[in-house]
């Protein structure tokens, strides 16, 4: 009987493994995550005393990765920078996604309080067109047309300046960019 058991749960790994991986995978942010969801699904199933009585083993195997992956999200916590990195897909680290957060633990606050005051600091070092451009793009969410529109400049102006400014601060606030991407 327990050997049949053990064809049982081998033949299911088989069979649903890699989709169910993919299913997994697509929810979470880390491979790591999923492995150990994933780990706990299979647990679950192994642990079952009537696997043979199962009417839809596809089914009880989705539903239980997607509670697994529901209860991750309701106990994660981030409690570091590196929780909060978020890559675009240039590969940037987005920093935004960290400055708006509402979590505040005292690491994250410190950075927040950093960043602003070296944000603030290498923008005062731009030209005031250039200073105007970024800060009306980025931090009041105004598209670059609507900018060229206000000013009577021409659009690939705007974008222009708007590069230089961009240039600028990824060179002044490489220092907090690098201290994100090592963590």
């Amino acid at each position: 009987m327990a050997e049949k058991t053990n064809q049982n749960i081998t033949q299911t790994v088989k069979e649903y493994g890699k989709r169910l991986w993919s299913f997994v995978r697509n929810k979470l942010s880390t491979n790591e995550d999923a492995e150990d969801i994933l780990q706990e699904v299979w647990y679950q199933f192994s642990n079952l005393s009537n696997i043979d009585e199962l009417e839809n083993t596809s089914g009880w195997l989705y539903q239980v990765a997607r509670n697994k992956v529901t209860d991750f999200y309701r106990k994660k916590k981030p409690t570091a920078l590196e929780d909060y990195r978020y890559e675009n897909e240039d590969g940037e680290v987005n920093f935004l996604e960290i400055l708006l957060t509402d979590d505040d633990t005292p690491d994250l606050q410190l950075f927040k309080d950093l960043f602003w005051e070296e944000l603030m600091d290498a923008l005062d070092e731009l030209p005031e067109n250039q200073r105007y451009v970024f800060i009306q793009n980025e931090l009041e969410d105004r598209t670059l047309q609507q900018i060229a529109d206000e000013t009577g400049e021409n659009l690939k102006t705007i974008i222009s300046r708007k590069g230089y400014a961009v240039k600028h601060l990824r060179k002044r606030l490489a220092f907090l960019y690098n201290e994100i991407a090592n963590n």
